[in-house]
């Protein structure tokens, strides 16, 4: 797992043209990452929308150019980037049909499978399906790719490198697409919740709030950078903190009493089954 787009995969980026459809938070955090990473230039990326708000941060703080006409914007473009709600995305297919023909697709719209999108065309397309999460906004992103019926391994390496502009991200088959949802998906919720608690906990044992959020906050930070940057096993990790007899020990004693480790894995079981039956009904 790679970061910030460097190696091969970012050379398969070099003389292309992105055209973002939809401008939402994802695809601006995308943007920015992809800037800041120089995978590519501003003249190289242009942004379609119907919210003119949306379409003059673009332009204002990225300097790209914006336009209201997907087809348009598409037609130009070596990479589309489809940036939509799942709800409008056979809609915004239905008006992109004409432009597309050479482009690679790359949808991060949740729950549709990479063939519900190659459907909607006459002629065989690319399509490599992303789900990221929401720390993407902070470069701090996990992403799964998967490809589709006609995406190549260099399609795959060029989308790669777009995500990993903003974290980190692998390549799975598109059955594991739900449990990606249940996990990094679905994830940054149960870390908010467990933030939160811990921060409750500090101002309930006397910590002022905005010390016990920082501390709650900065400690999650950290402990999952130790596991990514050392390489460790979690429990390795733990057991670095946990002395005989020790404060950590009693505190890991009450967790076990009340099951957290078993209300994650529901949780992650539980969202990746909503995953599944969404899903189905696209």
């Amino acid at each position: 797992m790679g970061r910030k787009g460097g190696g091969q995969a970012a050379a398969g980026l070099r003389g292309k043209r992105l055209a973002v459809i939809g401008s939402g938070n994802m695809a601006e955090a995308l943007v920015r990452g992809v800037l800041r990473a120089g995978l590519l230039l501003p003249d190289a990326i242009a942004a379609s929308d119907i919210l003119e708000d949306r379409l003059r941060i673009f332009r204002e703080q990225f300097g790209v150019a914006t336009g209201t006409d997907n087809a348009a914007v598409a037609a130009k473009a070596d990479l589309v980037l489809l940036a939509v709600k799942p709800q409008v995305m056979g809609q915004v297919l239905q008006g992109l049909a004409p432009a597309v023909d050479r482009q690679l697709l790359i949808s991060i719209a949740a729950g549709i499978p990479t063939y519900a999108i190659e459907t909607r065309f006459p002629h065989p397309v690319r399509v490599v399906r992303v789900m990221p999460n929401t720390p993407a906004l902070v470069l701090e992103g996990a992403s799964a790719l998967c490809a589709g019926a006609h995406a190549t391994a260099e399609d795959l390496g060029a989308a790669r490198a777009l995500f990993e502009a903003v974290g980190r991200a692998v390549v799975l088959d598109e059955t594991a697409m739900d449990a990606v949802t249940g996990l990094s998906g679905s994830g940054p919720a149960y870390a908010f919740v467990i933030i939160e608690a811990l921060a409750d906990a500090g101002v309930r044992v006397g910590l002022s709030r905005d010390v016990a959020q920082l501390l709650a906050a900065q400690t999650v930070l950290g402990s999952a950078r130790m596991v990514l940057e050392t390489g460790k096993h979690p429990a390795a990790l733990k057991d670095m903190v946990t002395s005989p007899g020790g404060t950590t020990i009693a505190g890991l004693h009450a967790l076990e009493g009340r099951a957290l480790r078993a209300a994650l894995l529901d949780a992650v079981e539980a969202a990746t089954a909503r995953s599944r039956e969404l899903g189905r009904k696209k």
